[in-house]
């Protein structure tokens, strides 16, 4: 084993919180990197050392070079990505290997591999993954994407074929509309990802969207820990994430497991990762992409299984064995995670800037809040709209929408307007009670949902300037109060 002592965590926000108690519960120092708008984030507190990258706020978590360098100076002899910025950037791992800096995550060239939507569908096929029928090669030109897409049969769907998160994503239902959706999307795959070329697959109708969390030591040893249904997305964004899938057919559960585990086996993958799978309403499976890194939606899976995520990556990349079989593995209960956002869903999703003034967050037994916001907190313009998870659980379903239902109603934050209005109308939907949602669930309800939204925020506000009446009527009253 090669044992780590100092922890260079090279990202920003909840998650860069996160990896430093993770560290501090396996007495592993933490190094902490802060751009010029995030000097007052708490994770920089927290952490038991901290540098500045100064210059474009943004650059900053994405300047590895900068970033080797504090870390060589800080003495860290290992760094952890966190998600997003660096985290699935195969010449970064392959820069902290160079400079004798462990990389907390898997070998560069899986992260180079499963970063090529296309090497990588072509080599889950060749393992034995079911893939969905597409081109087997980027490309950037709209005559031969009309081509392949006929060729294929409409609907299809347009993908960024170097990038992922819903950007450069297109669904086509009509030979009409293709060439200007091509364009949309390789547009937009240009400017976010650096590079144009998308890839054109069969567009399934009204699947689920069910990933499953594998983990994989050095010595062969692949488990999964579970799946997550991700299926409420907006614009192919996730925004909850549920462990286990409320109403996932039993066998079709068993050979995602199977696919997913098998798989990584074979390719020698190691670290923790996950396979994600479209599931159509037959039940046939389909791969669609593997991200290299923890995602945003672990804790769910943490949840459920007791398996704290972050430090058995740290304990896999000091090349410890995994410390516990599959049948070891006890699921228990339910889990959901609605993403916090910063944005307001009666505007587009506008997102929203501003101070925290007031902060409120729930509690009691089951819930769970990953977040580095607090009253005062100023959410910069810079970063992406997340700004916290809420994570509850119960033994059952219908237990576990309960509490989310009573967590949301608790939740308070003030200064700016955030997505937890939403959340609150979604867990009172019948369909979502029922677990019967898939990929266009939001896209369907997001209306409705909104206008009910605006009704009972209006209705709040009422109550609330009764309230504080009453309350100035009491203080100006000279009756005595016993």
């Amino acid at each position: 084993m090669n044992k780590i002592n100092k922890v260079l965590v090279a990202n920003r926000g909840e998650i860069a919180l996160r990896i430093i108690r993770a560290c501090k519960e396996l007495d592993i120092k933490s190094v902490a990197i802060f751009s010029e708008a995030d000097v007052e984030g708490v994770w920089v507190r927290k952490a038991d050392e901290c540098y500045p990258i100064m210059g474009d706020v943004i650059q900053a978590y994405l300047d590895f070079e900068k970033i080797i360098t504090i870390a060589k100076r800080a003495n860290c002899d290992a760094i952890h990505p966190g998600y997003g910025f660096l985290s699935e950037n195969a010449d970064f791992a392959r820069a902290c290997e160079k400079n004798g800096i462990t990389f907390i995550g898997p070998k560069a060239d899986h992260i180079e591999l499963f970063g090529d939507k296309m090497a990588s569908k072509v080599a889950m096929k060749k393992v034995g993954v079911p893939v969905l029928e597409g081109t087997n090669e980027p490309i950037l030109d709209v005559k031969e994407g009309v081509k392949i897409a006929n060729e294929i049969g409409f609907p299809v769907i347009i993908k960024a074929a170097f990038g992922g998160g819903g950007r450069g994503m297109r669904i086509v239902k009509e030979q009409k509309d293709f060439s200007s959706m091509f364009e949309s999307a390789t547009n937009e795959s240009l400017k976010y990802f650096g590079r144009g070329e998308v890839f054109i697959e069969k567009y399934v109708e009204n699947p689920r969207h069910i990933e499953i969390q594998v983990i994989a030591d050095k010595y062969g040893n692949v488990l999964h820990l579970g799946e997550r249904d991700c299926s409420i997305q907006r614009r192919h964004q996730k925004v909850i994430e549920i462990a286990p899938s409320p109403r996932l057919n039993n066998d079709t559960r068993k050979e995602l497991y199977r696919i997913a585990t098998k798989a990584m086996f074979k390719l020698g993958y190691e670290s923790v990762g996950t396979v994600e799978f479209l599931v159509d309403v037959d039940d046939n499976i389909f791969f669609i992409e593997m991200n290299t890194r923890v995602q945003v939606e672990h804790p769910v899976t943490e949840t459920i299984t007791g398996v704290d995520i972050i430090q058995r990556m740290i304990e896999i990349a000091e090349g410890d064995k995994l410390q516990f079989l599959q049948e070891e593995v006890q699921f228990r209960g339910y889990a959901i995670e609605f993403r916090i956002n910063a944005e307001n869903p009666q505007k587009n999703f506008m997102p929203s800037v501003g101070t925290v003034s007031k902060y409120l967050t729930p509690g009691g037994p089951g819930v769970r809040i990953d977040t580095s916001v607090y009253t005062g907190y100023k959410v910069p313009a810079n970063y992406d709209s997340m700004i916290g998870k809420l994570i509850v659980w119960s033994l059952d379903w219908e237990g576990a929408v309960r509490k989310a239902t009573r967590a949301l109603d608790e939740f308070y934050i003030e200064g700016f307007p955030t997505n937890i209005p939403l959340h609150r109308e979604i867990v009172r939907d019948k369909d979502f009670k029922d677990g019967k949602f898939y990929t266009n669930y939001l896209d369907k309800k997001l209306e409705k949902f909104n206008l009910d939204a605006k009704n009972h925020l209006e209705e709040e506000e009422k109550k609330v300037e009764e309230i504080h009446k009453l309350i100035d009527k009491i203080k100006n009253s000279k009756l005595n109060i016993r």
